[in-house]
C-alpha cells in the first residue's frame, strides 16, 4: 500500500505539471485554424492525465477529461475551429481538473457539482449548440418527468480495456483476466478488432485488440473490479470502469426533470462558469467511486501528502560523490586518531601525524560546505514555478476590466529556494493584479496619451550581490502621491502637518487597509493586499519597494535571499552578547567620529556619513545588554541598508564572518521584534540573528532622508 501511494503521488505531482502545460498552451492558442503542434501537446497532456486516473480508482477524473479530450480531439483532425468560446470553457475545465486533483491529494470530497457544469459546457459546444451566457440568470421552466421508473437490480458496470501492446511480453494474459471478471458476476465481451494490422506487418507478440466488457451482477464492488487490472495499468494501458450508477442516469437522460435553474452567482476568479440553459445540454453525471467502499474509507483516513520536490540526477550525482569523499577523508581521521594514540603511550615519537590531520581537516572543512551548497542546491527550483501563473492571471483580469496587456517574463530560469518560491506566488498575484487594475489605462486612455492601446507589465528575475530581485515593471499611468496624500489624511493614517517624502508618502500603499480605489470591486478596492504583501515579503527575510513616474508606470522590486535555511553572516559582540548580521545587509563597519554626532530632541542620534545623515541605533539598548560598550568612540558603527534606508547600528567589536543554519524562534520559541532567528555557534553557544528590515524600518524616520548640506 506504501508502495501505491507513492504511485499515486507521482501520478497527481505529474498531472499537476500536464495542467500547466494545458493551460499554458490555451492561453497561446489563437482563435481559427488550430494550431497543430500547440493543440497536440494539450491533447498529451490532457491524455495522459485521462490515462493514468485509472490506475488509482479516479473514475472523475477520468470521464471529466473524457469529454474534453474529445473536443481537442476535433480541433486536432481540423474538424473544429478554435473559438474563444471554447478556449474560455477549457480553460473552465482545467481549473475543474486542477481542484479535482488537490481534493484527491488532500483526500477530500470532490466538488462534482461544478465538475458537471462545466462538462455540460463543454459537451453542448461538442453538440453545435450556442453556448450559454454567463450573465443569463432567468429561471428556466423544464417539463415532468415520468415517476414511472423501473427499478433496476442488477449492477452494470461498463468496463473498455486498452492495453499496451507489449502486454503479453510482461507475462500477462487477457484470458485470464477475463475469467477474474468473471467470477464477479455475468459478463458480455465485445472485442474490438480495427487496430489488428496485415499479416506481413502482424507481430505475434504484441497485443491489437481492444475489448468492452458489460459485467453485471449483486453487490458487485468498485475496489474488487480494479484489483483484476491491478497488474496492467502501466504506461500506453487505458482503463475505464464506469459504475452503473452512470449507465443508469444516461438511460433517462431524454427524461427531463420539474426544476428551477438557479440564478448563476457570480463565480470567484479565475473563471466564469455557466449553467446549462435547457435539459438538453445538461451534464451527464460524472462517475463516482462506490459509496462506502473499503479503498475510499482508508483514504479518508490517510495523512495527507508532505511536499515534494522533483531533483536533477547531475544534483544527485554530485551529492553521492560529496559523501564518498567526506568517507574518505572520515578514513583518514580515523588513522591520525590511531596515531595520536601511539605518541600519546609513547610507541611513536613522531609529530608527522600532525601535519596530516590538520591537512585532513582542512579537507573536511572543503568537503562539509561543498556538501552543504550541493544540499541547497537541491532546494534550488526556477522561479519559473511561480511565474507560471500569471499569463492565466492577467488573461482573466484583463478580459474582466476590458484592457489589453502583454505580459512579458524574463529570467525564468533563475533558482530560489523551494519554500520561499511556494509562499511567493500571493505576492506575485497581488502586485500583478494591481498592476493591471491601478496602473495600466483602458485602450482609449492609452490612444489618447500617444501610448499604444496594448499596456506592458514586465517581469524580471536576476541575481544581484547575495540576493534575488524579482522585479514587475509595468509602463501604465504611474502613482500619484497628491492622490495617495489626500487619501491617506482623510482615513487619518497621517496627520495634514506631515513631513513626509514623497516617496515616503508612496509607501503608503502599504499600510494595512489603505486603498486609493473609489469602487470596491474583486479585484482591488477593499484595502487589503498591498500590506499582505509586504508582510509575507518580510516574513521570508526580504523586502518589498516601489518606484514611479507619474504618467510612464511603476516598478516593484522584491529583494530575497537565496535560502531561507543557511545565510552568510558578520558576526558581532555587544557585551557578554554575540550577534549575527546578514552579510548581504551591511553596507561598511566605520569607527565613530564623535563630532560627526547630531542629536535631535535629546534622544535620536545622527550620524553624518559624507553626504547624509544615517541613525543610530544602539543594539544593547534594543536588545537590554547591561555589560555593553556606551561609549560610541570606543565601539564600531556597522551600517546597514534595507529598501533604501541606510542606519549605523552601534557594537562592540566585529568577531568575523561564517555561514549559519537559521533556527525559528517563533516556532521554537516566540516571536521577537528585530530578530529574524537563531543560530548555533561553533562553540555550542546560541547567537541572535537581526532582523534588518525591521531593525532599520524602527527608525527609518529618524533621519534616513535628511540631508547632510
Amino acid at each position: 500500500m506504501d508502495m501505491m501511494e507513492t504511485f499515486r503521488q507521482t501520478y497527481l505531482e505529474e498531472s499537476f505539471e500536464g495542467l500547466d502545460t494545458m493551460e499554458s498552451g490555451l492561453l497561446n492558442l489563437p482563435p481559427g485554424i488550430p494550431d497543430n503542434e500547440k493543440i497536440n501537446e494539450i491533447f498529451r497532456a490532457a491524455h495522459s492525465i485521462k490515462g493514468g486516473s485509472g490506475t488509482f480508482g479516479f473514475s472523475e477524473i477520468a470521464g471529466f477529461t473524457h469529454v474534453l479530450e474529445t473536443l481537442l480531439d476535433e480541433m486536432r483532425d481540423g474538424s473544429r475551429e478554435v473559438t474563444q468560446e471554447s478556449v474560455d470553457a477549457m480553460l473552465a475545465a482545467v481549473d475543474v481538473l486542477r481542484d479535482m486533483l488537490t481534493k484527491l491529494q488532500d483526500h477530500e470530497e470532490i466538488d462534482h457539482e461544478r465538475a458537471s457544469e462545466v462538462q455540460g459546457w463543454l459537451e453542448k459546444i461538442l453538440s453545435g449548440g450556442e453556448v450559454p451566457s454567463h450573465e443569463n440568470t432567468e429561471e428556466v421552466p423544464v417539463e415532468e418527468k415520468s415517476q414511472e421508473t423501473e427499478v433496476v437490480t442488477d449492477s452494470t458496470w461498463t468496463i473498455e480495456l486498452r492495453p499496451e501492446k507489449e502486454l503479453l511480453q510482461t507475462g500477462n494474459e487477457p484470458l485470464r483476466i477475463l475469467r477474474e471478471l468473471e467470477s464477479l458476476g455475468e459478463i458480455d465481451v465485445q472485442p474490438d478488432l480495427s487496430a489488428i494490422p496485415a499479416a506481413t506487418e502482424f507481430n505475434p507478440e504484441q497485443l491489437y485488440i481492444n475489448w468492452t466488457i458489460k459485467l453485471k451482477g449483486a453487490d458487485i464492488k468498485e475496489e474488487d473490479v480494479r484489483e483484476v487490472f491491478e497488474w496492467i495499468d502501466g504506461d500506453g494501458a487505458e482503463i475505464i470502469i464506469t459504475p452503473p450508477s452512470v449507465i443508469e442516469a444516461a438511460s433517462t437522460s431524454e427524461a427531463t426533470i420539474v426544476e428551477e435553474v438557479v440564478a448563476v452567482e457570480e463565480v470567484p476568479e479565475p473563471t466564469e462558469v455557466p449553467k446549462a440553459e435547457t435539459p438538453t445540454a445538461t451534464a451527464k453525471p460524472v462517475a463516482r467511486p462506490a459509496a462506502g467502499s473499503k479503498a475510499k474509507a482508508a483514504a479518508d483516513k490517510a495523512p495527507k501528502q508532505e511536499g515534494s520536490i522533483r531533483v536533477d540526477l547531475s544534483k544527485i550525482d554530485q551529492l553521492v560523490n560529496l559523501v564518498g569523499e567526506l568517507v574518505i577523508t572520515q578514513s583518514m581521521l580515523s588513522q591520525f586518531g590511531e596515531q595520536a594514540e601511539q605518541a600519546a603511550d609513547g610507541q611513536n615519537s613522531s609529530m608527522e601525524w600532525v601535519d596530516k590531520l590538520k591537512e585532513g581537516l582542512t579537507h573536511l572543512e572543503r568537503h562539509t560546505r561543498e556538501l552543504q551548497e550541493s544540499v541547497m542546491n537541491i532546494r534550488m527550483l526556477p522561479v519559473s514555478f511561480a511565474f507560471n501563473r500569471m499569463p492565466r492571471i492577467v488573461h482573466d483580469v484583463s478580459q474582466k476590466l476590458g484592457k489589453k496587456i502583454d505580459l512579458v517574463m524574463e529570467g525564468e530560469g533563475t533558482e530560489l529556494d523551494k519554500t520561499m518560491l511556494e509562499q511567493l506566488t500571493d505576492p506575485l498575484v497581488h502586485i500583478v493584479r494591481n498592476s493591471i487594475d491601478h496602473g495600466v489605462e483602458m485602450p482609449d486612455v492609452r490612444a489618447s496619451k500617444g501610448k499604444p492601446e496594448t499596456g506592458t507589465v514586465r517581469m524580471a528575475a536576476f541575481h544581484q550581490g547575495g540576493n534575488i530581485l524579482i522585479q514587475i515593471t509595468d509602463d501604465g499611468a504611474g502613482i500619484n502621491h497628491e492622490v495617495i496624500e489626500r487619501k491617506a489624511i482623510e482615513k487619518g493614517v497621517i496627520e495634514e502637518d506631515h513631513n513626509l517624502s514623497q516617496q515616503d508618502i508612496i509607501d503608503l500603499i502599504f499600510h494595512p487597509g489603505f486603498s486609493t480605489a473609489e469602487v470596491v470591486s474583486d479585484i482591488s478596492g477593499r484595502g487589503v493586499g498591498m500590506d499582505v504583501v509586504r508582510r509575507n515579503i518580510r516574513s521570508l527575510g526580504g523586502s518589498v519597494d516601489v518606484k514611479t513616474t507619474l504618467g510612464e508606470g511603476s516598478v516593484f522590486t522584491i529583494r530575497l535571499p537565496l535560502t531561507l535555511a543557511i545565510l552568510d553572516g558578520q558576526l558581532c559582540s555587544v557585551g557578554s552578547q554575540t550577534y549575527v548580521f546578514p552579510l548581504v545587509s551591511i553596507i561598511e563597519s566605520i569607527q565613530v567620529d564623535k563630532a560627526l554626532i547630531k542629536g535631535i530632541a535629546g534622544e535620536t542620534e545622527l550620524y553624518k556619513l559624507r553626504d547624509s545623515y544615517i541613525p543610530v541605533i544602539r543594539l544593547h539598548k534594543k536588545m537590554g545588554v547591561n555589560d555593553a560598550q556606551e561609549d560610541l568612540e570606543k565601539g564600531l558603527l556597522v551600517v546597514v541598508e534595507d529598501a533604501g534606508h541606510r542606519a549605523g547600528i552601534f557594537v562592540d567589536d566585529l568577531l568575523g564572518q561564517q555561514q549559519v543554519v537559521i533556527k525559528s524562534l517563533e516556532s521554537n520559541f516566540m516571536k521577537i521584534d528585530g530578530i529574524a532567528g537563531a543560530t548555533i555557534l561553533g562553540d555550542g553557544t546560541v547567537s541572535l540573528i537581526l532582523d534588518i528590515t525591521e531593525t532599520v524600518s524602527s527608525n527609518k524616520n529618524g533621519g534616513s532622508h535628511l540631508s547632510a548640506a
